[in-house]
């Protein structure tokens, strides 16, 4: 069971944006990552407790943040609960879409874990709905994933193998990188591991 600690930061100013301490383990049914969110000072940011079946789908998405808290899962396309601060206003919404992603290294696992893109075979579409900091708005965009680079590390218990993926925003053209290993994000855009207790697990 993989546990850390990533940093996050603005990509664009490197301003740090806090810490997400995590644990995440696969099994039969699929994937589960669970994380606790803080600030630069220290103090609680929210958290993200998102579980995937065995195809990559989110069975269930909770996430917190600001006091704004959002449950989903892929229910025809995707469907979600979107809750505020004071607890009494709910929105629900539903997009045909095919997950969720957000400013959670989870969802770039998730993402890789769901298209499966194979090496030189070209670029893979989806649709997602992201939820991000602070207040966690709704917004669908879309996104192609390549798998341009495949490289084993050895390590003590074997080698580690580490992909690197091209992510493009389709709307604005924007590209860049996403290195992940088994079910660790080793760095992408505004986010770094610092810490890593035990070897990424890797999916069957």
């Amino acid at each position: 069971m993989p546990r850390g600690r990533y940093s996050l930061y603005d990509p664009h100013d490197h301003t740090p944006l806090g810490e997400e301490h995590f644990h995440c383990a696969t099994g039969p049914s699929g994937w589960r990552y669970v994380s606790q969110l803080t600030t630069p000072s220290g103090d609680h940011a929210g958290s993200v407790d998102l579980t995937l079946d065995d195809l990559g789908r989110p069975i269930r998405l909770e996430l917190h943040a600001g006091g704004w808290q959002v449950r989903g899962a892929a229910l025809e396309g995707v469907t979600w609960v979107r809750t505020d601060p004071t607890g009494t206003h709910a929105t629900e919404g539903n997009v045909p879409a095919h997950a969720f992603t957000g400013a959670s290294p989870a969802f770039l696992v998730a993402t890789a874990r769901l298209l499966r893109p194979a090496p030189g075979a070209g670029a893979v579409r989806t649709r997602l709905v992201a939820f991000t900091p602070p207040v966690l708005a709704p917004r669908t965009l879309d996104q192609s994933w390549a798998l341009v680079n495949r490289t084993a590390h050895p390590t003590d218990n074997g080698p580690l193998t580490a992909d690197e993926y091209q992510v493009n925003d389709l709307e604005t053209g924007e590209q860049h990188a996403v290195h992940i290993a088994g079910d660790v994000v080793l760095a992408a855009p505004g986010i770094e591991l610092e810490d890593l207790e035990t070897p990424p697990s890797t999916f069957p």
